[in-house]
């Protein structure tokens, strides 16, 4: 769909001009009006990505019929036009939500750019705001499920990054979705019909790294039989992804970084180097700083590798993705396993929500389809996954410490209900229906939990 651009100016024969003028230079769609009301019966009645407004003008000048536009889509590019001697006025209409401002008379050149780097931004807003429409609904980005303010911060790198051919590297701890990032990445950008290789690197033998990753020719060495592409080539015009990079021996790592700064391999035994397109995702889950200062890792690999950094929380940092991921999980394996569990005791959240997650997403998941496996009931409750004597950290406050056990469990248990409902309400925005599918409760059953601990619903919507 071509982009879109809206021209208002009471002069008729400049609108006859500036059609031609940008035509010539930029394929969009072009609607003009002679007075602001005409202008904004467009932009309610039709798509329009950029506005190109003349400030003074009969009636309603330009920079009402900004604040105008910008109360019908926020998300329109507004460039004022403006008349040499005015220019105050132009940079009161910026501080009002325009882009930017040209002065008349005007030169092709510098409009053309202008339009240019408007319709840009206009593209990259309603891509965002898609993405953000399509997280909010989906509660998933690329396979990655979580909607905490942390989770929010890598979608949004992930997104800017997968525009682009830079380096990526990931960091954080095993099981905090490392792998998904990298892959979400070479999906979202213009590599995505291109190969993706991924490549574990402590998996494979120092002895036998270097010939996985460059390749080698038949003869290079004993049992080298024939000719073996290497893994760099077999991820050409695609994405690379070396997991776990700090584990990789020295000797690799400066071949690696040849790579980065040549684009171009050496398989073994051949004399003549291979020029390879290759975008390359690092991830580890070790301190390279560290590596560095005791002389195991390269600190100019480092450098080449760390263009951007991607860190993804560990799960004890964004607790209040817990329940989704939880009831993400047994969606999951309850279709894998041909199982029917309707979701987890207020126990077993609770003991969810309190725990250290040493093994973080992955443990989690593993848990729940444990629960799925071995519960009898179509609660998954903490003894079904043996964690019926598993001390929860934080789980007992010291304000309960000096009260009998009957009562310090009912203060807990309400305390639970209340943090955990009011949170589920919070990310449904007061739909009951909504908070019911998440948690895997009947509607009427979570009305009935809801009444009983006096939380309503309306604060939430």
């Amino acid at each position: 769909m071509k982009p879109s651009l809206l021209i208002v100016d009471d002069e008729k024969d400049m609108l006859k001009l500036l059609q031609r003028s940008i035509r010539a230079d930029i394929d969009c769609e072009i609607y003009t009006a002679t007075d602001a009301l005409a202008g904004l019966h467009i932009v309610e009645t039709h798509p329009v990505d950029v506005a190109l407004l003349d400030i003074r003008m009969p009636r309603i000048d330009g920079l009402e019929l900004l604040e105008r536009i910008k109360g019908v889509d926020p998300l329109i590019t507004v460039i004022m036009m403006t008349a040499y001697g005015v220019i105050e006025v132009a940079v009161d209409s910026i501080k009002k939500g325009a882009y930017d401002f040209i002065t008349k008379p005007f030169e092709h050149e510098p409009l053309i750019h202008l339009l240019t780097k408007a319709f840009e931004r206009s593209r990259l807003l309603h891509e965002n705001r898609h993405l953000q429409q399509r997280i909010q609904s989906e509660q998933t980005f690329q396979n990655i499920v979580g909607m905490s303010p942390a989770m929010q911060k890598v979608y949004d790198t992930i997104q800017m990054v997968s525009q682009t051919d830079v380096t990526v590297l990931i960091t954080g701890e095993s099981g905090t979705g490392k792998n998904l990032a990298a892959r979400a990445i070479h999906a979202m950008s213009r590599r995505s019909a291109q190969p993706y290789v991924h490549v574990n690197c402590p998996t494979l033998p120092e002895s036998i790294l270097e010939s996985e990753l460059f390749g080698y020719k038949k003869g290079a060495f004993t049992h080298a039989m024939q000719d073996r592409k290497g893994l760099i080539e077999e991820a050409d015009g695609g994405t690379l992804c070396l997991d776990e990079i700090g584990d990789i021996p020295l000797s690799v790592q400066t071949k690696l970084l040849q790579v980065l700064e040549e684009k171009q391999i050496k398989p073994l035994g051949q004399p003549m180097s291979i020029r390879v397109d290759v975008r390359l995702i690092a991830s580890t889950n070790c301190n390279l700083q560290e590596k560095i200062a005791a002389k195991q890792f390269r600190e100019d690999l480092f450098y080449r590798l760390n263009v951007v950094n991607l860190h993804m929380p560990p799960l004890r940092e964004r607790r209040e993705d817990i329940p989704l991921l939880a009831h993400y999980f047994l969606k999951r394996y309850n279709t894998e396993l041909d199982r029917d569990k309707k979701g987890f005791s207020p126990e077993l959240m609770q003991a969810f929500l309190s725990s250290r997650w040493d093994g973080n997403v992955r443990e989690l998941a593993n848990l729940v389809k444990r629960g799925v496996v071995l519960a009898p009931e179509d609660m998954i409750r903490p003894e079904d996954i043996g964690w019926n004597d598993r001390p929860a950290v934080g789980c007992l406050p010291d304000r309960y410490l000096d009260l009998a056990y009957r009562p310090a469990k009912q203060k807990i248990l309400e305390e639970f209900h209340s943090r955990y409902f009011e949170n589920l309400l919070q990310q449904a925005e007061g739909n009951v229906t909504r908070a019911a599918q998440l948690c895997g409760l009947e509607r009427q059953h979570l009305q009935q939990i809801l009444r009983k601990y006096g939380i309503s619903a309306e604060r939430f919507r």
